[in-house]
């Protein structure tokens, strides 16, 4: 079985600051969401505040991608493309996936939220999202396995009572000199549990969960997925660094922060 990378010192120390940058750059861009806003404008902004943090946009030109983000709006999971036409509504959701390159070392992370007033049910939704990546946390520890964390999250959302559906075709993955780097990382429940988890192990952890079916289509733009039931959706992720004790979330701003750790 292959292991998964472990980081130098160096690489480590070159993550904390590009992660910590795009953790700042997500607190302030989510400031931004307001009903009126376009995905473009949101996109334009997220491009000023990364070269002002000395940092490059990862997502622009990956694999011919437009933008600096991606901008996903209700049913649409990940990879919206940011657009002028794209106005956002009172009680939308809006995921933002972004990404940064400093000195070589990768950044990743994704918000999910409420544009405006919301329904509760969208509230509960992005709630329960984003605590399913803190239920992965407690699995993410030198010498267990990379499928607890699938597991971890798989067994969150199923406690939860909803009839949720969790994505599986689409997955975190390793991260470190690239954007995307193995192993891939389900977040739905696997029968064996994987490589060991080591100190120095980087992962981007990131739970997509929708309001019913898990089937997910991609659009005539080669980028966007959406639900293939019109459910809506919510995406929350974070750049971590297993340790030899707690895993050490690198990019979670002060505001992220502020809303705890559940």
């Amino acid at each position: 079985m292959i292991g998964i990378p472990v980081r130098s010192d160096e690489q480590i120390e070159c993550m904390r600051k590009c992660n910590a940058r795009l953790g700042i750059m997500l607190d302030e861009l989510t400031d931004m969401v307001r009903p009126g806003v376009t995905t473009a404008y949101l996109n334009d902004e997220a491009e000023k505040l990364i070269e002002k943090l000395g940092c490059k946009p990862n997502f622009k030109g990956y694999e011919g991608f437009p933008a600096a983000i991606c901008a996903s709006v209700n049913e649409e999971v990940v990879h919206g493309i940011p657009s002028k036409n794209r106005i956002l509504k009172e009680g939308d959701i809006l995921s933002i996936d972004a990404g940064m390159v400093l000195d070589g070392c990768h950044s990743d992370a994704a918000r999910t939220v409420g544009v405006g007033e919301i329904s509760p049910e969208c509230r509960k939704l992005i709630s329960h999202t984003r605590s399913a990546f803190f239920a992965a946390m407690k699995a993410a520890r030198a010498g267990g396995r990379l499928y607890d964390i699938s597991n971890a999250i798989a067994s969150y959302i199923d406690g939860t009572g909803e009839s949720y559906g969790i994505v599986r075709e689409l997955t975190g993955h390793g991260i470190g000199t690239e954007m995307h780097e193995k192993p891939m990382i389900p977040n739905y429940h696997k029968s064996v549990r994987g490589p060991r988890l080591k100190a120095g192990n980087t992962l981007a952890i990131e739970p997509m969960i929708t309001m019913a079916g898990p089937e997910i289509e991609i659009l005539e733009d080669n980028w966007t997925v959406v639900t293939s039931d019109g459910s809506w959706a919510a995406h929350y992720e974070n750049t971590i660094l297993i340790t030899g004790d707690e895993p050490e979330i690198l990019s979670m701003g002060d505001k992220e922060k502020e809303l705890g750790y559940e």
